[in-house]
């Protein structure tokens, strides 16, 4: 009897093993790829699929052609280079400490990472895919801060991806458009991202993944770029939820300029390069063009029809399920050193409106005059576009939009400390990899981290980021304003400075 038993006992073991090396070789739709497994053998980690094919030479200011399919196996352990881009400028804290891309740099660029917890292929596990800031002009899906390992573990797929950035992703020029067959130029760094969607979309399944349960979540310019394909017709059908972290483009001067705008600058540029075609164009070295140009998405007819703030009010926007929000201080540090100076600043900027100005941010002591900069600061950047994103779906959406707020100041030393909760200082929080910054953590770091992420990978497995174990975060409306306050003791919080922010929004509206 036990010699019976042993042999289908046998069988299921064999099948058990065969089920976990499935995912040792994965069958994408170009060619089959191999990865590694973390230290702990729970998560599978492959780097530099590519997902479209090298946009260099003719393919240069092209959108991205499929991949040419490859045979044996393509092993996916080191990550591709970043795209081409000149080193950060550190202007602020977050490009010298969170931006550095992953190098070497080149044109060949479009790959992407994915981090699974899956066994095998049949899981069909809700999957994440996260796009980098860098003001559309640098950034990488190497940087240690998006690490999937540890949101792989919490249930969810990560992935990563590469997108052209500066002239390389966002040139407009007549000559392009016209030979375009959308005649459109100018998104090319957008549609980079679409054409990752679509690999998801065709072969995340292989990798254990729900192709129907796609988060796109970013930070800044990732942001902005998640706000663009929301708005965009070409993301139906792509993804079903979206988290927007410090970044949209409802008003100016963060909106995208109209198509022609972009052409008339992209001839200054060709003329400046001494170009007079684009043949020419596409001959010059890379190098050459890092840094030319300019580098946003642009409302070129085609990947954005039209303003992002029309999309929404006229309710074309993919109307997907969103977590938005920004930093208490997602900003720049003030020049202004007394609140002499600054009330005489506000007094010519603002005129008639100084006093009301003054009583939403004032200026009592030097000290306070410092912290009002920092909050006109990023109210003008961030504030008003999320929160306008956060109102216009509330109003007009049939989804549910979940707001925050990162308040907590990230322990440093020395002349780090000034920054408090800076910009892009949530994302090692967001996604669990405070390991990768060397700074004195505290307990509660972690422990935010650990709330944070719970969040997040809640949001992308139900478009809900509620669920055991964490604070309830109530969905945003216009009625009540409640936001998450995501900080030493996250709770939700009538939204402090709406008033602040009404006046922000009718300055730049022009109303």
């Amino acid at each position: 009897m036990k010699r019976i038993l042993l042999l289908p006992l046998l069988l299921l073991a064999c099948s058990v093993i065969a089920q976990n090396k499935n995912l040792d070789i994965v069958v994408t739709d170009a060619g089959k790829v191999s990865g590694f497994t973390n230290q702990g053998g729970d998560v599978h980690i492959y780097k530099g699929i590519p997902f479209a094919a090298p946009p260099v030479g003719d393919l240069r200011w092209k959108e991205p052609q499929p991949v040419k399919p490859w045979d044996g196996v393509k092993k996916c352990t080191e990550f591709a280079a970043s795209p081409m881009q000149g080193k950060p400028d550190a202007f602020g804290v977050y490009t010298r400490e969170f931006l550095i891309p992953y190098e070497p740099i080149s044109e060949d660029c479009l790959y992407l990472n994915v981090w699974t917890g899956a066994k095998t292929s049949s899981e069909k596990r809700p999957v994440l895919v996260y796009i980098y800031g860098g003001g559309f002009v640098s950034g990488g899906a190497g940087v240690p801060i998006y690490d999937g390992e540890a949101m792989a573990k919490k249930g969810i797929i990560f992935v990563v991806i590469n997108y052209r950035v500066g002239i390389f992703g966002f040139f407009a020029h007549p000559e392009l458009t016209k030979e375009s067959p959308h005649h459109a130029s100018g998104n090319y760094g957008l549609m980079d991202q679409l054409a990752a969607l679509k690999w998801v979309k065709q072969n995340i399944a292989a990798f254990g993944g729900d192709p129907d349960k796609v988060t796109i979540a970013g930070q800044s310019a990732g942001s902005m770029s998640v706000n663009c394909l929301v708005a965009s017709p070409l993301g139906k059908n792509l993804f079903s939820g979206a988290i927007a972290e410090s970044g949209a483009s409802f008003i100016s001067p963060r909106g995208n300029g109209a198509l022609k705008e972009a052409e008339e600058n992209g001839v200054k540029t060709a003329t400046a390069l001494g170009a007079n075609s684009l043949a020419e164009l596409r001959s010059k070295p890379a190098a050459e063009l890092v840094g030319k140009g300019q580098s946003r998405p642009v409302i070129d007819g085609y990947v954005l029809p039209e303003a992002i703030a029309d999309i929404f009010n006229e309710h074309k926007q993919n109307d997907v399920p969103v977590l938005t929000g920004w930093n208490e201080d997602d900003a720049f540090i003030g020049t202004l050193k007394t609140a002499e100076d600054y009330k005489k600043a506000i007094g010519i900027q603002y005129g008639a409106d100084a006093d009301e100005f003054l009583k939403l941010y004032p200026a009592a002591s030097d000290q306070e005059a410092a912290t009002s900069q920092i909050r006109i600061s990023r109210d003008q950047t961030f504030g008003i576009q999320n929160y306008t994103w956060a109102n216009v779906q509330s109003e007009k959406g049939k989804s549910k939009i979940y707001v925050y707020r990162f308040t907590r100041r990230l322990p440093a030393t020395a002349d780090f400390v000034k920054y408090g909760a800076f910009h892009t200082g949530e994302v090692a929080y967001a996604y669990d990899n405070l390991k990768f910054l060397n700074r004195p953590w505290e307990p509660v770091d972690q422990q935010l981290a650990n709330t944070m992420s719970t969040y997040w990978v809640n949001f992308t497995k139900t478009g809900n980021p509620n669920g055991k174990g964490v604070p309830i975060w109530p969905a945003y409306t216009t009625n009540d304003n409640k936001i998450m306050i995501l900080g030493e003791k996250p709770g939700a919080k009538t939204l402090p400075d709406k008033a602040a922010l009404d006046f922000m929004v009718k300055r730049a509206s022009g109303k």
